[in-house]
């Protein structure tokens, strides 16, 4: 590590050899220490409840591999400093501070009535592959220099669900929103599947696709899979962005993202994860277990067996009522005041598409990806890929310990937990995502020397809690964000700043 220090020993500002050559570093560059915080707060840094959130964070969160993710996680209690602290709610209890929390006004989205200029969203269909077009909504400019961010959707929903992101974002960057093929927009033009009829037999009016006898050419090998997306991820990149990308993900699409940054790390400028889901797939890919999977002789291609459709049919009438979308996005919304009547029409909307049937009952019986999340983790670590993690506290399925062992796994990645918030963060405080989202990707287009979000005063602390405040239909709203940084990397920097100038003293007087 090259350190730049000022004329007095106890300010110093850190800088990474890495920084200085355009390397990508994981997780995102550190930002910058204070001219004016004196020497003997950064010795306060290493404190024992630095060691006790690496204690907390080792032992009860790290785990090597996410083989075991269907299982529920134990909540272990780890002795520290403080006591006996819970797992789950560890770093909070480390982290807590006498002081008050401090409150920052951020921007609010981008309002009309005010004269507040939103990004125009556009709508366009990109073909891929026969009978299919990837439909995708972009916003913002194309200019040389300008970020490009991808947005990718969790299961279920599609491009509309990053409507705030569109408008707001647009205004600085280029930002794109697509929908996996198989959702949303992105179902197949025709059936496909065909029926074989004899002479005397009549032809039945069926309006479900994808439970004919025999399978379409052009659909002999589909499955609506993880690795069908992440080809399909890698084609859009390639064929219409046309450049390497800030790519964000929700759910599924975190997944998806993590995937895709693994297999092409050329393609991918960094990745933040919202709620990413830690698994999918419920059935054995046959690439990695080929004799397991031979159990399983359906995996979601077509045409679907008869007996699959008695019972998709059925769980299918249960999905798509209306009383049960507006229940599930109850349980995801930690924040029942937010409006989402646009989400619940569009989902309403595609599950009368003719092909909604037979394409959620791929996805159902589709193979797990070729590689796990534990892989792709793996994967993007070496290929240093920055990574950012955002997880609403709230969420009730992607619950802050799957955020948690990420972090384990990446300590030098930020991780930001948002509350209250659900599933959806970015849908249901998007002033606060969006407010992160910029920050971050400024602080790697200029190589850390733009602070973190929320670290611009904090002198590289690794754990700072805020209270994020906004105006929204004139009502101010407020947030609480728990930042949690790399206790490990704090310990490097004040060795690494002790060493080097231990040998400027001893050159010095020698």
């Amino acid at each position: 590590m090259e350190i730049i220090s000022s004329h007095s020993l106890p300010s110093c500002r850190f800088v990474t050899s890495r920084q200085q050559i355009h390397e990508k570093s994981v997780g995102s560059h550190p930002s910058n220490f204070s001219r004016r915080r004196k020497f003997e707060s950064v010795c306060g840094l290493v404190r024992s409840d630095v060691w006790a959130l690496h204690n907390t964070l080792s032992a009860s969160f790290h785990l090597s591999s996410y083989k075991s993710s269907h299982k529920s996680i134990p909540v272990r209690a780890v002795k520290g400093v403080e006591g006996v602290i819970d797992a789950e709610d560890s770093l909070e209890n480390v982290t807590r501070r006498r002081e008050s929390i401090p409150k920052v006004l951020i921007p609010g989205l981008p309002d009309d009535s005010k004269g507040d200029i939103n990004a125009r969203i556009s709508s366009a269909q990109q073909e891929w592959k026969p009978k299919f077009n990837i439909h995708f909504e972009r916003s913002g400019p194309r200019k040389v220099g300008t970020p490009q961010v991808l947005f990718l959707p969790g299961f279920g929903v599609g491009s509309f669900h990053y409507e705030k992101q569109l408008k707001d974002l647009g205004r600085d960057y280029g930002v794109w929103a697509m929908d996996f093929l198989g959702q949303g927009m992105s179902l197949p033009s025709e059936d496909p599947t065909y029926r074989q009829w004899n002479d005397d037999e009549l032809q039945v009016d069926d309006h479900l696709w994808g439970f004919g006898d025999k399978t379409e050419p052009w659909a002999a090998d589909l499955v609506y899979s993880i690795d069908l997306w992440q080809e399909q991820v890698q084609y859009f990149i390639e064929e219409v962005i046309k450049e390497p990308v800030y790519i964000v993900g929700n759910s599924l699409g975190g997944y998806v993202a993590l995937y895709f940054a693994a297999c092409n790390p050329h393609l991918v400028k960094g990745v933040t994860l919202l709620n990413a889901t830690p698994f999918w797939g419920f059935f054995p890919n046959p690439v990695r277990n080929p004799q397991l999977s031979q159990m399983f002789p359906s995996v979601g291609t077509f045409p679907l067996p008869p007996r699959v459709r008695k019972i998709m049919e059925i769980v299918w009438e249960k999905i798509k009522d209306p009383r049960t979308i507006n229940e599930i996005l109850k349980q995801v919304y930690a924040d029942h005041s937010t409006n989402v009547d646009k989400v619940f029409s569009r989902i309403l909307e595609v599950t009368e598409h003719p092909a909604a049937l037979a394409s959620f009952a791929s996805i159902m019986l589709a193979p797990q990806g070729n590689l796990s999340f534990g892989e792709a983790l793996s994967r993007c670590k070496t290929s240093e890929v920055p990574i950012c993690l955002m997880y609403g506290k709230e969420d009730p399925w992607v619950r802050p310990v799957w955020g948690l062992q990420v972090k384990s796994q990446l300590p030098e990645a930020p991780y930001y937990q948002i509350s209250p918030a659900g599933h959806c963060p970015h849908d249901e405080v998007p002033e606060v995502v969006n407010y992160l989202l910029r920050g971050w990707i400024k602080n790697l287009e200029s190589q850390g020397f733009v602070a973190l979000p929320l670290l611009d005063d904090e002198s590289g602390r690794f754990d700072v809690a805020k209270d994020l405040e906004y105006m929204r239909d004139g009502t101010k709203k407020s947030v609480r964000v728990q930042f949690y940084g790399s206790e490990s990397s704090i310990w490097s920097r004040f060795t690494s700043f002790f060493n080097t100038h231990l040998q400027d003293l001893t050159i010095k007087f020698r």
